[in-house]
């Protein structure tokens, strides 16, 4: 909360923003020195473009040695953008085309392919293009799901990768493909215990054992073990740690850690999702009877998941009074209520906060990943200031918009009135 005051006192949170993201820079460098310090020094940390797409926090990243996990063209092309150098990106997606493997591949880009008529299509393309792929196999381990079905991609059937079940095609494809050299596992993203990660990366990791004794010692290059860890989003969650996880991997899959393989992973919202906060400006209060409700300008425009399933996606909040100081009083049962045009837009319902007016600051916390790069255009609603503080300053990551500015977004480039 300490962000917002200053933010205010620096008029950096001006009059005309209904709302500003905030981001701890100092937090969001010392999450990776954590999970730096867990793993082996020969990982790779690519993190996860979708996460938080913002060009100043990517080239943060880069810039303390991060790799990048693409799942598009354009998420490529901002990571080279952010500085990223293309050996240390990792394009991932289902439905790579021909041109975005081309690119790829002539960029050199290490690419988890999703199924094995991906595999066929770079095989082509790498002879017409006459370049060597750096490729990995993404594995579902089927090993279960977690508490969010939604965001759990290792049930019996997943959209993503080739089953374990097919383990007999997965290990003829590294016969036949002398330059497929890694394995990719990723089990979802929140809601996943400690133990279904672990579960899912041992069960590949032992796919990759049989692999060596079938084909040679030497025939996997790259061990990739996926995101995952999740983030705190209520006062009683203790999500496990990056140590936590290496710890039990090393248990689980012993010769991972301390082995030849290069290790990758692909965490985002572990590291930034605990980075930053969203300010809302209060702009009306309203009273019926058994709710009471406060109007904010952020809704399902930057909370889509919230707003359409809550509880599994809570938030803390907290309330300041115009100046930036934090309100004091009995706490009572608030609904958050968004700008948006549909009645489920509430971030927040049942927030305990004291008495709401107009005016106030409602503070809503952890929204440093998957709120931002989700954002929906619904409405219209421009996005929100972006600032960030690291090292003692403030900087404007992004801009607030303009209304001209998604005027042009809906125009779309060349366009005109």
């Amino acid at each position: 909360m300490e962000l917002v005051r200053k933010a205010l006192a620096q008029g950096l949170f001006r009059d005309q923003d209904t709302a500003v993201i905030l981001y701890d820079l100092d937090r969001l460098a010392a999450n990776f020195a954590a999970l730096a310090a867990a793993f082996p020094s020969r990982t790779r940390h690519a993190f996860a473009v979708k996460a938080c797409p913002l060009p100043p926090i990517l080239q943060l990243l880069a810039g303390l040695g991060a790799g990048a996990e693409a799942a598009s063209l354009p998420e490529i092309h901002l990571a080279l953008a952010a500085g990223f150098d293309p050996s240390r990106i990792v394009f991932d997606s289902p439905a790579k085309t021909g041109e975005e493997l081309r690119l790829a591949l002539k960029l050199g880009l290490f690419i988890n392919a999703d199924n094995l008529d991906e595999l066929a299509r770079i095989d082509a393309l790498a002879t017409g293009l006459g370049v060597v792929p750096r490729v990995g196999l993404r594995i579902n381990p089927q090993a279960g799901l977690g508490r969010i079905k939604a965001t759990s991609v290792a049930g019996r059937y997943s959209k993503f990768g080739v089953p374990m079940s097919a383990r007999d095609d997965i290990r003829d494809a590294f016969a036949r493909y002398p330059w497929l050299g890694g394995l990719h596992v990723h089990v979802g993203s929140q809601g996943c215990p400690l133990e279904l990660l672990v579960a899912g990366a041992g069960t590949v990791f032992d796919l990759a054992r049989e692999i060596e004794q079938e084909q040679g010692p030497d025939r996997l290059a790259v061990f990739d073990l996926g995101g995952g860890l999740p983030a705190a989003y209520r006062d009683g969650d203790t999500p496990p740690t990056p140590a936590d996880y290496a710890t039990a991997l090393a248990v689980r899959c012993p010769g991972l850690l301390d082995g030849p393989l290069a290790l990758v992973t692909e965490f985002g919202r572990m590291l930034a999702a605990p980075c930053a906060v969203a300010a809302s400006r209060v702009e009306y209060v309203k009273r019926q009877p058994g709710h009471r409700t406060a109007v904010v300008h952020l809704g399902a425009d930057l909370f889509v998941r919230e707003c359409y399933n809550p509880k599994a996606w809570p938030h803390r909040t907290r309330l300041l009074d115009s100046g930036g100081q934090a309100k004091q009083g009995r706490p009572g049962l608030w609904h958050l209520a968004g700008p948006l045009c549909f009645s489920g837009d509430f971030p927040v319902r049942q927030a305990r906060l004291p008495a709401i007016a107009p005016g106030d600051i409602v503070v809503i916390e952890d929204v440093g990943a998957y709120t931002l790069s989700m954002w929906s255009r619904y409405n219209s609603r421009q996005m929100p200031r972006v600032l960030g503080f690291g090292q003692g300053r403030f900087s404007v990551l992004r801009e607030r918009e303009e209304p001209q500015d998604v005027v042009r977004f809906w125009l779309g480039s060349g366009g005109a009135v």
